[in-house]
């Protein structure tokens, strides 16, 4: 399994936009991506999960990404937090 944390620097967090973004470049990897924040866990391709989770500007999101291409997936989503939030 590989993991990084993220900060939200998006000044209203995670919403509809960049969440709908986030589960479309999830679905490119086969490895199941998970995000994990306020103790609140939900998966990477699930657009409402994603969007129950409340992240707003600042707080730390912990991504895992576990399966075959796990790697590809934890570097991907990085690029994407980086670019997009």
């Amino acid at each position: 399994m590989k993991a990084f944390d993220y900060v939200i620097k998006d000044e209203i967090g995670i919403h509809a936009r960049p969440a709908g973004l986030l589960v479309k470049e999830a679905k490119k990897f086969e490895s199941t991506i998970t995000l994990k924040a306020n103790g609140k866990s939900a998966a990477a391709t699930k657009l409402m999960a994603i969007m129950s989770m409340g992240v707003k500007s600042g707080q730390t999101v912990t991504v895992e990404a576990e399966g075959a291409d796990e790697e590809a997936a934890s570097a991907g989503m990085q690029a994407f937090f980086e670019e997009n939030l």
